[in-house]
């Protein structure tokens, strides 16, 4: 079962019990951890899509119900898009075509969506509401199992801060009153492992970025761009991943995030 927001809850924040708490080291990272030093921690930055919640179902159930809107408001569209994949492969086209739109998720779906219209014959001033449309199905994610535990203890402990390179708005979402604030790259400017997004993410926590633990999926933006901006590195690798990127390691790799809640006492 995943948790959705609707299941939170405004009882005291403690950690349920949980069938592992490390996975073995041989089946996660090449080299060991570095080793956590939970007394240096006073924020925590947090990566969003694949680290609270799994973003790709996200994703598709989202052009799924954009699709049935655009059968019932622009079906010449609707017909051009419905084979499968074909708008996430336009969004990746997009991203090309628009350097300028390199960090910023939402433009690069809404112009894609306008693409569309214009290709199909379709209004273009349709994109707008379509777009939203999406958005707000985006938005209706469904948190990992240990998500909403891990955030509510996390966050009764540190100031919490969202560092992330996608368009998810943790207000939307439902779990804002976790996080002390939310960068993305689209808003900041930079996008993850550039170092500033996480130093800008240190900053809004109050504190030095020796003194963050950043937690997060994506072994390079999350792993690389915390270690090089001074942070210390709590890797969710879910999928026991082999790390990629030595000399450079996590101080800490887990397979689900209570784990690192033990780990920090």
């Amino acid at each position: 079962m995943r948790y959705s927001p609707a299941h939170m809850t405004a009882a005291t924040p403690s950690l349920p019990h949980a069938s592992e708490s490390r996975a073995p080291a041989d089946a996660l990272t090449t080299p060991p951890d570095l080793g956590l030093d939970a007394s240096r921690v006073r924020a925590i930055t947090l990566d969003l899509d694949d680290t609270l919640w799994p973003i790709w179902p996200t994703i598709a159930r989202a052009e799924d119900v954009l699709q049935a809107w655009l059968s019932e408001h622009a079906p010449a569209t609707a017909a051009l898009c419905a084979a499968p994949g074909t708008l996430r492969e336009l969004r990746n086209q997009m991203s090309t075509t628009r350097p300028d739109l390199a960090h910023d998720m939402s433009g690069l779906r809404r112009e894609s969506i306008r693409l569309l219209l214009q290709r199909a014959g379709d209004d273009p001033a349709l994109a707008e509401p379509a777009f939203e449309v999406f958005f707000a199905e985006r938005h209706r994610v469904e948190l990992f199992d240990d998500a909403l535990p891990a955030l509510e203890w996390l966050s009764s402990r540190y100031p919490v801060v969202a560092v992330s390179n996608g368009n998810a708005d943790v207000h939307r979402v439902g779990i804002g009153a976790h996080f002390r604030a939310s960068l993305n790259a689209h808003g900041f400017g930079a996008a993850k492992p550039d170092a500033r997004i996480f130093h800008a993410a240190a900053r809004a926590a109050g504190v030095d970025a020796s003194q963050v633990l950043h937690i997060g999926d994506d072994a390079h933006l999350d792993g690389v761009g915390a270690l090089q901006a001074g942070m210390q590195l709590a890797w969710v690798n879910r999928a026991r991943q082999a790390w990629a990127h030595a000399p450079l390691a996590p101080h800490i790799t887990v397979t689900e995030l209570l784990a690192l809640c033990r780990a920090l006492g």
